[in-house]
């Protein structure tokens, strides 16, 4: 696939020593481009792959880090100023963006089944779903994820971790490189999109608004896959109620439920679990030791039938199962466990007692899917070649937590951008980042009721990467295409309400 490749713009290297005493080389501010072509909607479509490096500067301009990216460019386009730009980061935090750089919307993915599942011998293949042939795509990889580092000063001291890891340091530095980014490839004219996974979901609400503010980057779409809190509150009763419907999703894939229910379509059977948790069990549940006895028997049972779990156990609970209990609890029967991010996801404990798996089934087969094919694809396709470790999880941590107000920013962001559009996608199956989380969240950001016609939800029979299984990966690529297309549609007419 790979035709030609061509090292441009070396500027600056920096050293670190191992054991051996060999220096381990960090590109500071380098591209490497290489050409290839994909068949993508049936279509060739010709395209350049710059593997590059850009620096974060501090204050006094003296670059503090240096983050590694992969823009990918349409070649046959001459014009780009209608072009769409995608500006993609996956979350953690501290995760690379190596999953929907290769597993979603790139246009090189990983061979696996059809259901996500690995399989050898490992490596890449075409993506025939890829969103590239309607806009250019670059992947960040933030400090200390993927290649990305950050950087000694001349006296050989690192800078201090506080200026990238948390919440509200994390959305600074990154609206300042987008800037220069944006700036050095010449794309300010182009309608601008950042798509986010998981925590990338709270980086992503954050700049919409800190781009706006402080940059003066004004976008036309901002894409939450699975999303996060983003700031916003889920103690007490709404919390365990909103668990739920996630509960009857996983329990209809793995034929738990009664038959009146299994014999449903998960499409006729969550909006039934939804609207009983919303109007009947968070009441309930806000009474807590006021509950009378027969209502709360009454909630017991209902709760049974949707979760496929018993009433004792829910009795015992006090009607808040764990989500860790119910990962363990659900196939206890069978000897198996399910998945925290994607519970088609099975495992096997060492014991079946207990109230947590052992690890992360869906994690664990990830990982073995993963690492070979990203280590690969660097260095032979995209030639980017050294001995520094691609961290698909990075030394991040702590991370500053607080002030996490960045559900509020995008719902600014949205009231003061009328050409501000927000799509949702969220796997049914997914115990970490629930769909139902994610419509209630949609919900806070549209408190006013008037972001109707701006927002959308498109739900998977998947989990938390919903793209690795196959049907979805075509599903959520076009639906990410007709929101770009949504969104850009009458622009010329100005920003107006």
């Amino acid at each position: 696939m790979r035709k030609l490749y061509s090292l441009g713009s070396l500027v600056l290297f920096i050293s670190f020593s191992t054991l051996n005493a060999q220096d381990v080389k960090v590109p500071v501010d380098t591209t490497i481009v290489t050409t290839h072509s994909a068949t993508i909607k049936g279509k060739n479509i010709p395209y350049t792959a710059t593997t590059g490096f850009q620096p974060v500067w501090d204050e006094q301009g003296k670059p503090v880090a240096t983050l590694n990216y992969t823009f990918y460019q349409r070649s046959d386009i001459k014009n780009k100023e209608n072009r769409p730009l995608v500006i993609s980061f996956n979350g953690g935090p501290g995760s690379a963006s190596v999953w929907m750089h290769i597993a979603y919307t790139g246009p090189r993915v990983l061979k696996i089944d059809d259901e996500g599942f690995p399989v050898q011998p490992y490596g890449m293949k075409d993506n025939p779903n890829s969103i590239l042939d309607m806009a250019d795509v670059v992947y960040v990889n933030p400090v200390n994820t993927g290649y990305s580092r950050m950087l000694p000063n001349k006296d050989g001291d690192m800078p201090d971790k506080k200026m990238f890891f948390g919440v509200n340091a994390d959305i600074e530095y990154l609206a300042g490189w987008i800037r220069t980014f944006v700036t050095r490839y010449n794309r300010w004219l182009s309608p601008k999109f950042l798509i986010g996974e998981s925590y990338g979901t709270t980086r992503v609400s954050g700049l919409a608004n800190a781009l706006q503010g402080g940059e003066w980057m004004y976008l036309n779409g901002v894409i939450l896959v699975s999303p996060t809190e983003l700031g916003f509150e889920f103690e007490g009763p709404v919390e365990i109620a909103n668990r739920l419907p996630y509960f009857a999703a996983a329990a209809w894939y793995h034929n738990k439920l009664p038959a009146a229910l299994q014999s449903k379509d998960l499409d006729v059977l969550l909006p039934e679990v939804e609207a009983y948790a919303f109007n009947t069990l968070l009441p309930a549940l806000a009474k807590g030791g006021f509950l009378e006895k027969s209502e709360r028997d009454a909630i017991i049972e209902k709760m049974a039938y949707y979760s496929g779990l018993s009433k004792e156990t829910i009795d015992q609970n006090n009607l808040a199962v764990p989500f860790n209990y119910y990962w363990k609890d659900l196939l206890r029967d069978e000897g198996f466990t399910i998945g925290r991010l994607d519970s088609r996801y099975r495992g096997q404990d060492v014991t079946l007692a207990g109230d947590r798996p052992d690890y992360n089934s869906e994690l664990t087969s990830w990982l073995n899917s993963f690492t070979p094919p990203v280590n690969y694809y660097f260095a032979n396709e995209l030639n980017f070649k050294s001995d520094l470790k691609y961290n698909l999880f990075g030394p991040v941590h702590p991370w500053d937590r607080g002030n996490n107000h960045a559900g509020a920013d995008l719902r600014e962001a949205m009231n003061t951008n009328p050409n501000l559009h927000v799509m949702v996608q969220s796997g049914y199956f997914d115990g970490a980042c629930t769909y139902f989380n994610a419509k209630y969240i949609m919900g806070q950001i549209n408190a006013n009721g008037k972001l109707d016609d701006r927002m959308s939800f498109k739900g998977y029979r998947s989990g938390h990467m919903m793209y690795l299984r196959a049907e979805d990966l075509k599903s959520a690529n076009d639906d990410i295409r007709d929101f770009i297309t949504n969104a850009i549609e009458g622009i010329e007419n100005g920003a107006k309400f």
